[in-house]
């Protein structure tokens, strides 16, 4: 093989070993993205089991990078700490090792075969889940053809001796650890660079003592992705990215530490449970992580407080009620697709809050008849229209990423949810308006008629905030209140209405109190049916 068709033949092996990982890893989070998500959410209550439950997502996304990417978006979005978060990233690094050892076992021969099955199941089957896993078993393919492809490239690297003496003569251990760790920081992917050293010392043209080194610098290169991530983020979420990096800085550091002592016996150990060069390094990947995680583990809360050195003080205070900003999603958060409907969905409660406590204030100035109060919801209504522009911006840009599948049916009902919101802070401004009015002109309400608005305006707020809650928490508990309240502010507003004209007919109130006193009982009814669209959206979205 000439030099040129084996740089060629490794780059495309390459090519499709990463298109395989990131067909797998994609499609697996498109399939099970938001149940993992919500694993990921329950079990992490310490740091013991969000450590096991790291290394089950890991394993099962085939992506490090992944899960702490995500990690790190849900202590950005306050949706978890960085002592829970410690712990999941610590199982991340224990995960990871799998796609090694899976690549260890060569199922080359076998990646028609999964190939075949997985265009199969994409191309002519209806079942929506059958294609999603097709799409997993075509990844696996695709990433065993690439596998291929690198070996037999690199089986024609052995009958260069010049290429081999360059590839043997890097037998400094820091020059192998800075290798490791920059050409992992490039891929972005540890489970690559390993799989690409295991392949080479198939292939006899790496030293299986060097080899070790190398796996230590993909370690520290690994850290990469979450780094990147975290720069737009807050400060809890750097310093959950400085977590991974510590870890991997001290485990690294202790392994070299150990190695340089013990070379001998490690190499030994690691000979006698390895059939072959290629089980070498994928044991060595997996034990020297398990190694690293039992050591450092008792010690995560000390890595906690190291990063809060490392990144002193609080994120600025910025209050966003009445600043026009957003505060969960947008371009300073860090952003992933796994999360990023969960952090619409937080913007979209505190965005529903606003609407909720505008339109009290709105009612308050309409008895009061207080000017700052009607300036004031004049202002907050300004924020929420930004909200709904920004946030409906948002969920334009999110529905072109690859989102969990579950997470895709739900958009449609996000969008109807901003709306409705949007609508009860516009019926909040349209009750300034009408206090505006009766300031101008001394227009004056019955008692009854004061006494019937705040009856109606405290049943309104109950169904805003049974809805919200079943919006924000995904929980059925308030769904029968809320259908309960639907009717009964029908009829509170029918009621209202009759009595109104019965105060008209009998010349207790003006013809022109009369007419902002109808589309007031008319509004807040309406303001019970944009809750009630709240609540179900989406349950009609699933």
């Amino acid at each position: 093989m000439q030099i040129g068709e084996m740089i060629l033949s490794l780059a495309g092996g390459l090519g499709l070993f990463l298109l395989g990982m990131n067909m797998m890893s994609d499609s697996i989070e498109k399939a099970a993205g938001a149940k993992l998500r919500g694993i990921l959410e329950m079990f992490t209550t310490n740091r013991f089991l969000g450590m096991l439950v790291g290394i089950v997502f890991t394993a099962i996304i085939q992506s490090s990078s992944a899960c702490t990417v995500m990690v790190v978006s849900f202590v950005n979005s306050g949706l978890m700490n960085l002592y829970q978060a410690a712990g999941v990233i610590l199982g991340a690094n224990i995960g990871t090792t799998v796609t090694s050892q899976l690549v260890s076992f060569n199922l080359s021969e076998a990646a028609p075969v999964f190939l075949l099955i997985g265009i199969i199941g994409v191309m002519f089957c209806k079942n929506q889940n059958i294609v999603k896993f097709s799409h997993i078993i075509l990844g696996f393919g695709v990433l065993f053809m690439g596998l291929s492809g690198m070996s037999s490239a690199m089986s024609g690297m052995r009958h260069m001796p010049q290429l081999v003496q360059l590839l043997h003569s890097l037998h400094t251990p820091i020059l192998a650890v800075i290798v490791g760790m920059l050409l992992t920081a490039v891929i972005q992917s540890s489970s690559v660079t390993v799989s690409i050293v295991l392949l080479m010392a198939n292939q006899d043209l790496l030293d299986l003592p060097i080899c070790l080194y190398i796996i230590l610098g993909c370690n520290i290169g690994a850290c990469t992705s979450a780094l990147l991530a975290s720069l737009a983020g807050k400060k809890d979420a750097k310093r959950a990215a400085l977590i991974h990096f510590l870890f991997n800085v001290f485990g690294t550091v202790i392994m070299f530490g150990i190695l340089q002592v013990g070379m001998e016996f490690v190499v030994g150990l690691l000979n006698r449970i390895s059939a072959g060069p290629g089980r070498f390094v994928a044991n060595a990947h997996t034990l020297f992580k398990i190694f690293q995680v039992l050591i450092l583990f008792p010690f995560s809360g000390l890595l906690v407080r190291i990063t809060y050195l490392l990144v002193p003080g609080d994120d600025k205070k910025i209050n966003y009620r009445e600043s026009f900003t957003l505060k969960y999603i947008g371009d300073k958060v860090v952003f992933n697709p796994a999360t990023a409907v969960v952090d619409v969905i937080r913007e979209l409660d505190r965005m529903a809050s606003l609407a909720s406590e505008n339109l009290n204030r709105a009612m308050n100035a309409l008895i009061t008849l207080d000017e700052e109060d009607m300036e004031e919801v004049y202002r907050v209504e300004k924020n929420i229209n930004f909200l709904n522009h920004a946030i409906t911006n948002y969920l334009v840009k999110i529905n072109q990423t690859t989102l969990p599948i579950e997470d895709q049916k739900s958009l449609g009902a996000l969008f109807h949810v901003v709306n409705d919101i949007e609508r009860i802070g516009d019926h909040a401004e349209n009750v300034a308006d009408a206090a505006r009015r009766r300031k101008e002109t001394g227009l004056s309400f019955s008692r009854q008629a004061q006494q019937e608005l705040g009856e109606m305006l405290d049943m309104v707020n109950d169904i805003i905030r049974y809805a919200v809650e079943i919006f924000s928490t995904g929980s059925d508990a308030h769904m029968k209140d809320v259908m309960r309240l639907e009717d009964a502010i029908d009829e509170k507003e029918r009621e209202c209405q009759s009595h109104h004209i019965q105060r008209l007919t009998q010349n207790e109130c003006t013809p022109e109190a009369g007419m902002i006193y109808s589309d007031l009982i008319s509004g807040l009814e309406r303001v019970g049916d944009h809750a009630t669209n709240i609540a179900f959206a989406m349950r009609e979205g699933e």
